[in-house]
């Protein structure tokens, strides 16, 4: 079959019968993604695009590595498959590996099918641990979309799954948006925290079994919270005897040029939810890392909880050949390097060349330009920008994420010097063009 033909092909059996998440069905046209290299995809014909948003902003390592596809398919010859109450050496292999990087006083993981039912399985463990029932998450943040896990979400996609109990929200730091009257970080730090205070306080602190948080909201902004802000939240868990949980499902695994991105904020969580990063989704897989205390609560006593692929040999198989080759290969911190040199850089130079461009936020590999009509009244730039934008950037070369009224740069963490420079050409193009 020729090429074009099987970009219509794909293009056809996709809109028969694929049924997409997050989309009016009829309205969307997806782009056929035939095959990829590092940061690099293509379809059928041959079109080429960086991709900028490293699919959900979770191939760190980048499309096709040979150290995680060897591992696959060595595991695949020998052994595609086992049930979890067995034992496996590529499942201990990749725990071992998980731990290592965590701080001290892990020792267990608890593997799962990816990032949603990690934070499903974190609540679980903090309301048994706790014996109480209250979940607190804030606004603008996103989770997943099991029971739980899309009720602590804080944006839209909440509203119409709300069928969970106990769930409390609200609002965390984003200074340029502040809901504080805040014109410092300092300021926002102080009074966000006063405000998570305050919820705790009304709410009843022997209610709540844990504050969920992102340690930075991804799809919700990328809002890298200021100096002492996940720190005042340990704190304040600590005072009223209340669990932390860390979602580093989007953040973790390099994306911020460090293993967790909570590493850079002097804090310490009781539990920590991964997936994406942690083999960069080649196979689906997420986990949540158990703190040593709350594991001994379920030394004796029964965890009600599992799934028939925890611990897939396939996922952890490619955790292991990830890990091992980013380390091998400094891939984290390259991606701390390129944020610090060389695309944090660009972006700010962008913004100010572009007054579409109102803030500028991130580092390592996980940035946001945030978008306004106006760079006074900071009024959010209306979908149909966005729309052409993203379109605009697709036919220069560039596969961006979007989301409201924000383009997230967030390529592969093995991107090179060169990589970024182009895509900042790319960018600098579609906004003059605007």
């Amino acid at each position: 079959m020729a090429t074009d033909d099987l970009d219509t092909r794909t293009r056809e059996l996709d809109r028969a019968h694929v049924f997409h998440s997050w989309s009016a069905q009829a309205l969307i046209d997806p782009f056929p993604i035939a095959g990829g290299s590092g940061t690099t995809v293509w379809d059928h014909a041959g079109t080429r695009l960086l991709d900028f948003s490293s699919q959900l902003v979770n191939v760190n390592i980048g499309h096709q590595h040979p150290a995680v596809v060897d591992a696959i398919t060595a595991q695949a010859e020998l052994l595609t498959t086992i049930a979890p109450s067995t034992a496996n050496l590529a499942r201990g292999e990749a725990a071992k590996r998980i731990v290592d990087l965590a701080p001290d006083g892990f020792s267990k993981v608890f593997f799962t099918n990816g990032g949603a039912d990690a934070n499903e399985n974190a609540i679980r463990m903090a309301r048994l641990h706790t014996g109480r029932d209250k979940v607190l998450s804030r606004y603008r943040s996103y989770h997943g979309n099991t029971g739980a896990a899309i009720a602590a979400t804080g944006d839209w996609r909440r509203i119409p799954n709300e069928y969970a109990r106990g769930h409390v929200h609200f609002f965390g730091p984003y200074l340029y948006r502040s809901e504080f009257w805040a014109t410092t970080p300092e300021e926002e730090c102080e009074r966000a925290l006063h405000h998570l205070r305050r919820v705790i306080e009304a709410e009843g602190p022997a209610t709540i079994a844990a504050i969920l948080l992102e340690s930075i909201p991804g799809t919700a902004g990328i809002m890298v919270p200021p100096p002492g802000y996940l720190a005042g939240v340990r704190r304040l868990a600590d005072e009223y005897g209340i669990l932390l949980i860390l979602d580093e499902v989007m953040s973790g695994f390099g994306r911020t040029g460090r293993w967790f991105a909570f590493e850079g904020h002097d804090v310490v969580p009781d539990l920590i939810t991964f997936a994406k990063g942690v083999n960069s989704g080649y196979v689906p897989i997420g986990g949540v890392i158990i703190s040593d205390a709350i594991a001994a609560t379920f030394d004796e006593r029964v965890f009600p909880g599992g799934l028939t692929y925890s611990g897939h040999p396939l996922a952890a198989a490619s955790i292991v050949g990830a890990l091992d080759a980013m380390q091998d290969e400094g891939i984290v911190e390259n991606a701390r390097r390129i944020g610090e040199d060389v695309l944090g850089p660009g972006l700010r130079a962008l913004a100010e060349r572009h007054p579409v461009i109102g803030e500028v936020r991130g580092e390592g590999v996980f940035w946001a330009l945030e978008l306004v009509a106006d760079p006074v009244t900071r009024e959010p730039v209306a979908p149909a920008v966005i729309g052409a934008l993203k379109k605009d950037l697709m036919a220069r070369g560039l596969l961006p994420f979007a989301a409201d009224n924000r383009i997230h740069v967030v390529p592969p963490c093995v991107v090179t010097d060169d990589e970024v420079r182009r895509a900042l050409d790319i960018y600098d193009a579609a906004f003059a063009a605007l």
